[in-house]
Formats: C-alpha cells, structure tokens, sequence
C-alpha cells in the first residue's frame, strides 16, 4: 500500500508526453515509488524553495513538492537537464 497519493500537474503531463517512451518508463517508475518513498536517496532540496525537490533519472529530471499533512505528491515539472530549470 502506498503511503503517499501522487499528482501530476497538467503542464508536467504535457512534459511527459516529449519524452521518448524508453525513457518514460524509467522516468514513471522513479514517479511511483516516491508513494512509498518521497524522499530517496539522491534526491535533492531545491534552494529557495520550501517543499520542492529534485530527483534524477538518467538526463532527466523530476521536479516535485511534499506534503505531508495530506500526504500528497504533486509532481510540478519534468524535463531534459538542461531546460527543466529554465
């Protein structure tokens, strides 16, 4: 049973939708398990943001917030390295 409940902003979904699906697929499993795990190892805090953090899967990155009062995960962006912080 997972612990958190995940959701994907709509303009992550649009982001998802570019990423070829070899890629995907890694880039969703890494998603899923943050229900059991919000905070793996290798993830990282975002500075100057609150509850945001950062995880990497391959040249990818996966930008999410944490509450744990609602215990919900709402993942705000994904992208390429090089364009997810822009």
């Amino acid at each position: 049973m997972a612990f958190y409940k995940i959701l994907i902003k709509r303009s992550a979904e649009k982001e998802l939708r570019k990423i070829s699906s070899s890629e995907l697929s890694r880039v969703m499993q890494k998603i899923e398990a943050l229900a059991d795990h919000p905070r793996p190892s290798g993830v990282q805090m975002l500075k100057g943001e609150d509850q945001c953090f950062r995880l990497r899967q391959g040249n990818y990155r996966i930008i999410y917030e944490v509450d744990d009062i609602k215990r919900e995960i709402m993942v705000i962006k994904v992208g390429h390295r090089r364009e997810v912080y822009r």
